[in-house]
């Protein structure tokens, strides 16, 4: 079926087939951070659903302000792309996780600026894999389908220009924006550490040996504001078997930071710490990269976009120019102050105050950090030169940002989104789900409305029943958020699940809610298994940041339970998969834990079985006849899986698992 088919059909239901749930009246609206998707807004007639009781259902009344999800992967980048986070430093994209705070773009006029923006999601997919070089010798693994900020806009790794995969897609012509591929960090060994020591000591440090009439003194003293380089200085003299411990050197005023301090006054030592801090016959890059760290943690600054290193020693200043060109930087010794002090400034812009970030890395996480308002823009040669398949499908990894975008080994990496399935107004369940969302924009409005009239009867409202109420384009639209502050005012107790940590975005409504009436939340964790989770839900938050959200929620006071579903007979029904989900739930707080063997519903049940014929072919028979009477494995199935949840969750302690 194609996009447009697609769309007529929905168009055909909204109007003709449906005219109960929405009035006829809708707006088609794409995002550019949603690429290839559409957004139906609609206006719903009614936004608090009646459940039939034939359903036998544990709640009457529903609450489902989207249709359709966009939690889904379309695109994705290899987990060990670097990822430029808030502090400056960079981790690999398989090891973010929600709640972190990397760098995003916002256009601003007529540039685009660096921003700080919170990762709302991470997951992980399958992909085959697409090589991306740059001019600069840039290098990028990337899924056909993600795209990348060029001159001439987003582009697509791979396209065509007719046909259905025509899209906008790179060429040899594009050149990526961004500061180009990120510096590796510096290899953490004796070298390194005792070039920092050099730096560090004798930029901020002091060693005397004074004679007086009573005797010698030998004095060795380190003062710093920044823990964080006080506490690496003390880490690499225990290299030498100097086990010094910091005291406080002055008291923090209405003016000025508390300072730390560590010393020694044995003659052996400062001596010893005097030997150690004497320059190098012959400085290897590993010392060099060390001393310019400590030396910027020590007489290092960088504001208003100038990174520079002062100092009044001629032969420091010697010594951090001939380092710094040692590794390719660019320096200028500027002219000496009154005081006699003269700065070593570095030139080149953002992109070489990144590179030396990375490439020496000093402690002091906020010296470092690059000024968030920074133009988009550089002198680096981002020209494609090369795509290429890999010839192999690899793991690959994606987040959603608060921008809609990240910075991924120095270019612009555009967000990705998520594709489950699921049949409804005629849309195919294996290919429209996911690209046409509807959206109840009047839904707060509505469910005020319907909550004051005189016939509610305040029963339990349950959300997440049909599609996840914190799918990612909550993060746009904020219609759960509203529905939440509604029923809050109104003393209406519900109750949401989710597969998304966002709903930790929420928790002071949630909290305020609970405090006046029955609230409970949950989550689906059907299995822990990495293999299986990348395969079966390649767009849902990762398990692990699930349960992470079950402990927040805990903490918070609210109940929380844990649903383990779907469980898949022949795949996930055992107790080699069944044992890490319960213990996880257990150890994260949940207070129940539900077992929930697999449905089968119509045009679930055909996307399903099609993704078992291909994975599974052995097990089709088996499925065949346990859903041969509909969308529930048979009764006796069900009985038998869920007496294994509930002997794990007795077992190991946990609250009773529910039926």
């Amino acid at each position: 079926m194609t996009t447009e088919t697609a769309r007529d059909r929905l168009r055909w239901s909204l109007a003709d087939r449906q005219p109960r749930l929405f009035d006829d009246e809708h707006e088609r609206i794409t995002y550019p951070e949603f690429a290839g998707i559409e957004f139906l807004h609609v206006r719903a007639k009614t936004i608090i659903n009646q459940i039939p009781s034939a359903a036998h259902l544990p709640f009457e009344h529903t609450i489902n302000v989207y249709r359709g999800c966009s939690h889904g992967c379309s695109f994705c980048l290899d987990g060990a792309t670097p990822i430029l986070m808030a502090d400056g430093r960079t981790r690999p994209l398989a090891d973010i996780r929600p709640g972190d705070v990397v760098y995003g773009t916002r256009r601003d006029g007529s540039y685009r600026r660096y921003v700080q923006t919170e990762v709302r999601d991470h997951w992980s997919t399958v992909k085959p894999a697409f090589k991306i070089r740059l001019a600069d010798g840039t290098g990028l693994i990337a899924s056909g389908e993600h795209r990348f900020l060029t001159n001439r806009g987003w582009k697509h790794v791979t396209g065509s220009d007719q046909g259905r995969r025509r899209r906008p897609h790179l060429t040899l012509q594009n050149s990526l924006l961004g500061t180009g591929g990120f510096a590796e960090a510096p290899k953490d060994d004796a070298e390194y550490r005792r070039g920092y020591l050099v730096g560090m000591i004798r930029g901020d440090g002091s060693i005397g040996s004074y004679s007086y009439a009573y005797g010698d003194v030998h004095r060795f003293r380190l003062a710093l504001a920044d823990r964080e380089a006080l506490d690496r200085s003390v880490e690499y003299l225990r290299d030498y078997a100097l086990h010094l411990e910091p005291y406080v050197f002055h008291e923090a005023t209405d003016t000025t930071r508390q300072m730390l301090a560590v010393r020694a006054s044995s003659r052996d030592v400062v001596e010893f710490i005097r030997e150690l801090v004497a320059w190098p016959r012959r400085a290897g890059l590993g010392w060099s990269k060390g001393f310019l760290a400590g030396m910027f943690d020590a007489e290092g600054s960088y504001s208003a976009g100038v990174l520079r290193i002062a100092n009044t020693d001629s032969t420091i200043l010697e010594r951090i120019v001939t380092a710094a060109n040692s590794l390719g930087f660019d320096t200028v010794l500027e002219p000496a102050r009154a005081n006699g002090c003269r700065t070593v400034r570095l030139r080149g812009g953002l992109r070489e105050h990144l590179r030396f970030f990375l490439t020496v890395d000093p402690a002091i996480t906020r010296k470092r950090v690059p000024p968030p308002g920074y133009a988009l823009k550089s002198d680096a040669d981002l020209r494609v030169v090369e795509i290429a398949p890999l010839g192999i499908d690899i793991p690959m990894y994606d987040v959603t940002t608060g921008t809609g975008d990240f910075i991924a080994n120095g270019v612009v990496s555009h967000n990705c989104f998520a594709r489950p399935t699921h049949r409804y107004l005629d849309l195919d369940p294996g290919e429209d789900f996911h690209r046409v969302i509807v959206v109840k924009i009047n839904a707060v409005e509505k469910l005020r409305a319907e909550l004051a009239s005189p016939r509610w009867s305040g029963a339990t409202i349950a959300m997440g029943t049909n599609t996840d109420p914190y799918q990612r384009a909550e993060g746009r639209y904020e219609l759960t958020r509203g529905v939440i502050g509604e029923l809050t005012r109104a003393r209406n107790p519900f109750s949401i699940l989710t597969r998304s940590p966002l709903i930790t975005r929420d928790l002071d409504l949630l909290v305020e809610a609970a405090s006046s009436a029955p609230v409970s939340t949950a989550f689906s964790i059907g299995t822990l298994d990495e293999e299986l989770w990348r395969s079966l839900e390649p767009g849902a938050p990762h398990p692990r940041g699930r349960l992470e959200a079950v402990a927040s929620l805990r903490e918070a006071g609210l109940p929380v339970g844990v649903m383990v579903a779907p469980i898949l007979p022949g795949l996930t029904d055992n107790r080699a998969h069944l044992e890490p989900v319960v213990r996880a739930a257990v150890e994260a707080g949940a207070t129940s834990i539900t077992p929930i063997v697999l449905h089968l519903r119509p045009g679930v049940r055909e996307h399903y079985l099609g993704w078992l014929r291909e994975h599974r072919p052995d097990l089709l028979t088996r499925y065949e006849q346990l859903y041969a009477r509909g969308s529930y494995a048979e009764k006796a199935a069900r009985t038998r899986i869920a007496g294994r949840v509930h002997a794990l969750v007795r077992e190991l302690g946990g609250p009773r698992a529910r039926t």
